[in-house]
């Protein structure tokens, strides 16, 4: 896969017939069935270059789970400012570490998964390429049962720092409960547990402050809630940024760290600023989910749709589609739901939403038929590559007209079912 190599402003790729009938006549001419999914490669081709100028100048590690096209991944990673993958699975980790031939990558979440802690002490390409993430000696104890450290090489290891907001005695958590590493003496505690251990090598931190990253600051007609945010969220990092500079100076009393990564799409600007990061996890961002509509400092441009076919027309300013739940992670809410963007005017019926097996939309529904199609913009990112086979690439002339140049496999294309 090649995308071009203009970056235009956000300005093209905004919601109208231009951007999405492109899009649907491209994937039309083609032929190609619904459900369908579509990446824009003159969106992706912008996301990638804002991406990098709002990290300003630290690297940015590609978050796999939210994107799940190893073609895209292997793109992204070829350019500069970017390096690295933060890997959800373990099994995961290790095939993108030797199928794909990253030579980094990072594992976000601890594993009890016996099997393919066996299989990553049997590969020694991946041994050397996969570091694991603790935060529990418990985890140590599991993986030392797979194989004790007179049976294995050095695993390397990194350590989950926690970045919640607490206070008011604990009573106060703002962020998501990840790692019960949180204040010195913990981190202490375990860079000394992981280290006087044979069999384990200490090279990374991890922290990743959701309540900056994955939290909307300027919703439409919340002003007074946006400004808490807001400023909930420059308390948070001021925080933090203190916080974690001394949990790895306190680290590295007990080992030389080779990375320190943090942050995700929406802190890039303030996760940069703090001296102590080496590089920034970063996914949604790339595919540009509807989710990050809500920010105030920066919005992605809309890369990757889905399509699906009007099967039928159960009353006058109805129409249905096939399947289309395909819901985000986090509280169950609208926010979660794909978002009907073409033809536009299109709005869910509040009883049914978006369904299994089935989607019903009210408005404006007069040009469509028994197969037309709708398209949709998903929340954030990973559950739509859960759900197909295949994703196709559209380019854009100069004069406006669309191409799917090429149609790439997903994870699940390639059989791969990892999480």
């Amino acid at each position: 896969m090649a995308p071009g190599s203009r970056k235009p402003g956000r300005a093209r790729f905004v919601d109208d017939a231009a951007y999405w009938g492109g899009i649907d006549d491209a994937v039309a001419r083609a032929g190609l069935a619904a459900p369908v999914l579509a990446l824009d490669l003159s969106a992706l081709e912008h996301n990638i270059a804002d991406l990098r100028r709002r990290a300003g100048g630290v690297p940015i590690r590609v978050a796999s789970k939210s994107l799940r096209i190893r073609s895209v991944i292997e793109d992204v990673l070829g350019r500069d400012g970017y390096a690295g993958v933060l890997a959800y699975s373990l099994d995961e980790a290790r095939w993108l570490a030797t199928s794909a031939g990253v030579d980094d990558v990072l594992l976000g979440y601890p594993t009890a998964n016996r099997p393919a802690i066996t299989a990553l002490l049997a590969d020694d390409d991946a041994l050397s390429r996969v570091t694991l993430l603790i935060d529990d000696p418990a985890q140590l104890d599991l993986i030392d049962a797979v194989a004790g450290p007179d049976r294995r090489r050095r695993l390397r290891v990194a350590m989950d720092l926690d970045a919640s907001l607490r206070g008011l005695g604990g009573r106060l958590h703002l962020g998501v409960r990840r790692s019960p590493v949180h204040d010195l003496s913990q981190v202490r505690s375990l860079a000394r547990t992981i280290t006087e251990r044979d069999g384990f090598e200490l090279v990374g931190v991890m922290s990743y402050e959701a309540q900056v990253a994955g939290v909307g600051n300027g919703v439409p007609g919340k002003t007074m809630m946006n400004t808490a945010v807001r400023a909930m969220q420059a308390v948070s990092m001021t925080e933090l940024r203190h916080r974690r500079s001394r949990a790895i100076a306190a680290i590295g009393e007990y080992a030389d760290l080779a990375f320190v990564n943090a942050g995700g799409t929406g802190s890039l600007e303030a996760t940069a600023k703090d001296p102590a990061i080496t590089d920034i996890a970063v996914g949604s961002g790339l595919l540009g989910g509807h989710l990050f509509d809500t920010y105030r400092h920066f919005r992605p441009a809309p890369a990757l749709a889905f399509g699906l076919d009007v099967v039928r027309r159960p009353g006058p300013g109805y129409v249905t589609c096939l399947g289309g739940g395909w819901i985000a992670s986090g509280p169950p809410g609208p926010d979660r739901l794909p978002k009907p963007v073409w033809p536009t005017g299109l709005r869910y019926v509040p009883t049914e939403a978006a369904g299994e097996v089935q989607t019903p939309l009210h408005g404006e529904v007069t040009d469509l038929q028994i197969g037309s199609r709708v398209w949709f913009r998903h929340t954030k990112s990973g559950e739509v590559c859960e759900r197909a086979d295949a994703v196709a690439l559209i380019a854009r002339a100069d004069d406006g007209s669309t191409e799917v140049v090429d149609v790439v496999p997903t994870y699940r294309g390639e059989g791969r079912c990892f999480l």
